[in-house]
């Protein structure tokens, strides 16, 4: 049976009631206040709803992950990286990052990162939790994607692309930082050929649990302004 979220409690149900059918869905209800964001990260699950829906909680069973020192990096991304025809930063344009990931894709007209999870994110981005990677080509924004920073563990949530390789080019670059910065994982929620190309793969909701009791709370040597 499907949990329904008081507004006056932030606590989840066992992520072993999650229904298998949608597989994972864990509870409905709610609201997006960062306390309870930040409650659902360190519990395992996340939002994703449309327009129209109620806030759906999600805790998939199988998880996708990276594990840092697993990148893949083919040849033709390698070559783009060296020809350095993109430059990356980081956080220095969160709300344009997140407002380019919520538009319409050639795919998809409609979207699941609506106005109130970007100002939701907006607000764990000012509070130092959410970050975002830019990719510029000269001064225009082509790609970049956002997520969460916690212990020693990121939450990636979305990226874009207006540009060959640019997602990828800031994937990456946000990866090899990561890896130095002493993460051990990056939580990629649902499994595409994307991500796979890169090196994701995927682990049992249980193993994804003791990372999070493992590394959410450990420090990293993170430096997101330099």
């Amino acid at each position: 049976m499907l949990t329904w979220l008081q507004r006056d409690s932030l606590d989840f149900p066992p992520l072993n009631t999650a229904l298998r059918e949608p597989n994972g869905l864990l509870a409905a209800g709610g609201d997006l206040r960062p306390e309870r964001l930040i409650r659902a990260y360190r519990h395992g699950c996340f939002p994703w709803f449309q327009d129209g829906q109620p806030l759906l909680w999600w805790s998939p069973d199988p998880r996708t992950v990276l594990f840092p020192e697993q990148l893949h990096v083919s040849r033709s991304l390698a070559k783009v990286l060296r020809q350095q025809c993109y430059r990356v930063s980081f956080d220095q344009a969160f709300a344009e990052v997140i407002r380019a990931c919520a538009a319409p894709r050639s795919y998809a007209t409609e979207t699941w990162i609506t106005s109130p999870m970007q100002d939701a994110y907006i607000e764990l981005h000012a509070r130092g939790i959410a970050h975002s990677v830019e990719v510029w080509r000269d001064n225009e924004l082509v790609g970049g994607l956002y997520g969460l920073a916690m212990g020693q563990l990121f939450f990636g949530e979305s990226m874009f692309s207006r540009a060959d390789n640019a997602s990828k080019v800031g994937f990456a670059t946000l990866v090899k930082h990561l890896h130095a910065w002493g993460f051990v994982l990056i939580d990629c929620q649902m499994p595409t050929e994307h991500l796979i190309s890169l090196g994701a793969q995927t682990i049992t909701r249980a193993e994804f649990s003791d990372f999070l009791s493992l590394y959410l709370d450990q420090p990293s040597q993170a430096d997101w302004v330099a």
